[in-house]
Parts: C-alpha cells; sequence; structure tokens
C-alpha cells in the first residue's frame, strides 16, 4: 500500500477519498522541463497516486475530520500546481461540512520542475488555511521530513503542530543546508519542540491516539458555551489574618501548585507549547482540557517570573480559544514578570500589551483563579476583567512589599507592616471588589 494511504489507515477509518479532477497541462508541466512528464509517469506507476497528496473524510476516534496525507516516495511529497489545489479543496470541503482538518504532512517544498506555478500554491494554501480556521481546529502531523515551503504555509500555521520522534522538522531541507548543518539538532522535531514551534512529540505508532485525544476536545460546531467553573481550593480553606501572613503561605512549598490544581479539575488534557517565536517558558502551563464534556482552554503560571515567551504563549492560547469558541481558564501564581535583562530585549512589554489586549478583546468567557501569588502585571495580564477568584492561600498586590519599601525609601524591617497596608489579602479583595469571592467560600 502506498506510504500515505498506509499512514491513514493506521490512524483513521472509513475513510472516503475525495473526487478531484485535476486540470489539463502540457506533457512537461508549465516550464517544459525536459522529462518531466515521464518523472510523473513513473511516480503515478511507482505510488500508484495521481500526485504527492491524496484527501478525504474519515473517522479518527469518534470524531470525523478531513484528512490530508502526503506520500514522499511521489516526488518527494513536493507541491506542485495540481497538488495546490488538492490541499486548497480539502480545507473548502472541510470548512463547508464544519470538519477539523488533520494534515499528515511529509515534504521537501514546492516542486523546482514546475517553477514559480508550485512556488505560489503556497499563498493558495495558506489562503484556504486561514478562511477554514474560524471555528474549526488544523491539527498538523510532522513527519520525516517537513521541509520547505509547506512547513511554512502549512504545517508551522497550523493550531496544533504535532512533531513524530525523529523527524526533520525545519524550513531549511537537508539538500540547501551548508554541508556542515547536515546532522544539526536544530532541524529537528524535539528541537523544533524546545524552540516554541511544536506543541508536542509522539511516537509515530502513537498517533492515531494522539490525534483522536486531540479531535476529543475540539467543540461541537455552534454549541452553546459557558464560563468556566470555578475551581475547588486544594491548600487552606481559611485567609490569613494579616496581610504578611497571606505572601507568606502564598510563598509556601507546601502549597498545592497548577500541575495540582489542572490534574484535580480536568479529566483529561492536552499541551500546547511554545510562542512559535522560539521561546519556550516552563512556567507557563497551556493547552485544552475535557472536564464533565466541556472542553475548555487553560493557561496557568507555576509560581515562577514569566518570560516573554510564557505570556506570548498564553496570548497565543487565548486567540486558539476565540477562534474555536472555547471558554478559557487562567490559573494565576507569579512573583511577577522577569524584568531582567535577558527579558527586556525579547519583548517583555509587548509581550504583556498582547496578552493585555487578548484578554479585553476576547468574546468567549474567561474564569481567573489566583492560587498563590498575584505579583503586579504579570499577574494581572492573566486575569479576567470581570470573573477572577481566589483561593483562601493566595495573594493578590500591585507590587511585593519587599519592592513597595524599596520604592518608598522605608526599612526592610517594615515589610509586614506594608505587607497590610497593601490590603492584599482575600477578604481585602472581596471588599475593595478586585475579586468576585474566595473560592470555597
Amino acid at each position: 500500500m502506498p506510504e500515505a494511504r498506509t499512514l491513514i489507515a493506521a490512524v483513521a477509518s472509513g475513510f472516503t477519498e475525495f473526487a478531484f479532477d485535476p486540470p489539463r497541462r502540457r506533457p512537461d508541466g508549465p516550464l517544459d522541463w525536459p522529462g518531466y512528464g515521464d518523472s510523473l509517469a513513473r511516480a503515478r506507476e511507482r505510488t500508484g497516486e495521481i500526485d504527492s497528496v491524496i484527501s478525504g473524510r474519515g473517522k479518527i476516534g469518534d470524531r470525523e475530520a478531513v484528512i490530508i496525507a502526503f506520500d514522499f516516495q511521489f516526488f518527494g511529497g513536493s507541491i506542485g500546481d495540481v497538488t495546490g489545489l488538492r490541499i486548497s479543496e480539502a480545507f473548502h470541503r472541510a470548512a463547508v461540512a464544519e470538519l477539523p482538518v488533520v494534515s499528515l504532512i511529509a515534504s521537501g517544498g514546492s516542486r523546482m520542475q514546475e517553477g514559480m506555478r508550485s512556488l505560489r500554491q503556497l499563498q493558495w494554501i495558506a489562503r484556504a488555511r486561514t478562511s477554514h480556521s474560524d471555528g474549526f481546529a488544523h491539527i498538523a502531523v510532522l513527519r520525516n521530513p517537513t521541509t520547505g515551503g509547506i512547513w511554512a504555509a502549512l504545517g508551522a500555521g497550523a493550531d496544533v503542530a504535532i512533531g513524530v520522534e525523529g523527524a526533520q522538522v525545519g524550513f531549511g531541507g537537508s539538500r540547501v543546508r551548508p554541508p556542515e548543518l547536515a546532522g544539526h539538532p536544530a532541524y529537528t522535531a524535539e528541537d523544533q519542540l524546545a524552540s516554541g514551534q511544536v506543541d508536542e512529540v509522539v511516537a509515530e505508532s502513537s498517533l492515531r491516539g494522539v490525534l483522536a485525544g486531540w479531535l476529543e476536545l475540539l467543540p461541537e460546531p455552534g454549541r452553546e458555551i459557558e464560563p468556566a467553573p470555578v475551581p475547588q481550593p486544594l491548600g487552606s480553606l481559611t485567609p490569613a489574618q494579616d496581610g504578611w501572613a497571606a505572601v507568606v503561605r502564598a510563598r509556601s512549598t507546601d502549597r498545592p501548585r497548577a500541575l495540582v490544581y489542572l490534574d484535580d479539575y480536568f479529566q483529561t488534557r492536552r499541551p500546547i507549547s511554545g510562542d512559535r517565536c522560539g521561546g519556550v517558558d516552563p512556567g507557563m502551563l497551556c493547552g485544552i482540557g475535557c472536564r464533565d464534556g466541556q472542553s475548555i482552554a487553560y493557561a496557568a503560571q507555576t509560581g515562577t517570573a514569566n518570560t516573554p515567551a510564557g505570556f506570548r504563549t498564553a496570548t497565543r492560547l487565548i486567540r486558539l480559544a476565540e477562534r474555536l469558541n472555547l471558554p478559557v481558564l487562567t490559573l494565576v501564581d507569579t512573583p511577577g514578570a522577569a524584568a531582567d535583562p535577558a527579558a527586556e530585549r525579547a519583548g517583555l512589554g509587548p509581550a504583556l500589551a498582547e496578552l493585555f489586549g487578548a484578554v479585553a478583546a476576547t468574546e468567549v468567557p474567561v474564569t481567573t483563579l489566583v492560587i498563590g501569588e498575584g505579583g503586579s502585571g504579570g499577574a494581572l495580564a492573566m486575569a479576567s476583567p470581570n470573573n477572577t477568584w481566589i483561593t483562601p492561600d493566595a495573594y493578590f498586590s500591585v507590587i511585593a512589599p519587599e519592592l513597595a519599601a524599596a520604592i518608598l525609601k522605608r526599612d526592610a524591617a517594615e515589610v509586614p507592616v506594608i505587607a497590610g497596608q497593601l490590603r492584599l489579602r482575600p477578604q481585602d479583595l472581596v471588599e475593595l471588589r478586585v475579586v468576585r469571592g474566595i473560592a470555597g467560600g
């Protein structure tokens, strides 16, 4: 069985290929490339396919999806004008049927024997992908290799990018890179995950389960959504008696952190990782989870000072939730944004601005729970303007008491007093109408 059909059979059932009537073209293509027609004929005879891509509709797990599969044995999975038409038509069919798209990519890029006619297909593919994006997800599986224009126009722009273990993934293919970079790890799925370009890397044998898990988390079209329920508090149930005690309790290593809350809140969840700009912040956990049959997007701080990559990843999550019509849960827990030179050079201000704007502009409901430290703007950027709650063992403050003392030129011994003056306890925040209430109260 040809490569693409073997993979489809491994991940989906009931696959029905779309009928496709390719336009007539000159035997040797638009450039009259000598021998191109004969090469095409041999590729068709060898693979049994008309071109390097097949598309159709199938079932992955319990959900239907439009599937686009590349056959690397056919001209290295490269894109010609007919190939681009087939991919664009598949996205159009998915939009009409209100179905997600799963693309199983293995491609070296554009087909040089068709010149600029081939390269321009990337624009049509990007247009088709973008027009499909509102309400319906695109999941890209990055097989070996995923390089060139198809990585840029199709794979890297997907809502969820899943790398296959050991796959070559990168814009520069192996034959166009300098020889000394032939085996460089930057061009691997694993390195793309580490640099924020890929959401997860999995074994090819587990693709069926991974894809089924992702599709199960996607909402049905047109479904009404409710705000994410407020998580129950998992630590102390009694607020601190004074401001400094609230700060000490929130900073305690014994307090439950984001992972504990996420595990308690969701029955299943899958991650998105990275800001798609070269950065990953392990202190920002983002993804989509299922709670009592409801899919909810989440962004959770883990108690560290977040970097620009973390805030950009949270922004990406909010915008994905907007497109897919998902409610959002944010968990706030940070001493504040990382304000070191590296963070400033990486665009801390613009990253925070984007997140503030995304939260302010989104039309999907956002529920926020402050579960630990709520340190200044790095915490506020994550918070819902109208549906923020707090646990008894947390605080929310304009600034850390120690920094307030430094700014006000007060002695360090006065820090506990300043903590009280800041009115940062959960009960103070309720009285000040900064939060709606104390979770579990």
